[in-house]
């Protein structure tokens, strides 16, 4: 499962970053890294960008680079 499909509310915990050379670079710096906690605080009406929560701060990232982060969702919050 990938970020971007991380129904609002819900906590996962990363799993990979994907992406390529500056991408993946810039995602990783921005603390988006595997075995981190995240969860979906807001989405764009149109679906994008997204807020995430992580490491004790907001974020909002594209819907295109949500899409190169897969997670999976924490026990007790998958459907």
């Amino acid at each position: 499962m990938t970020l971007n499909n991380l129904e609002i509310g819900k906590k996962a915990v990363i799993t990979k970053v994907g992406g390529e050379g500056a991408l993946r670079l810039r995602l990783l710096d921005m603390g988006i890294i595997p075995k981190t906690e995240v969860s979906v605080y807001k989405v764009a009406p149109l679906g994008d960008p997204i807020e995430i929560h992580l490491r004790g701060y907001s974020l909002t990232i594209r819907k295109d680079d949500a899409e190169q982060i897969e997670v999976v969702p924490k026990e007790g919050d998958a459907k």
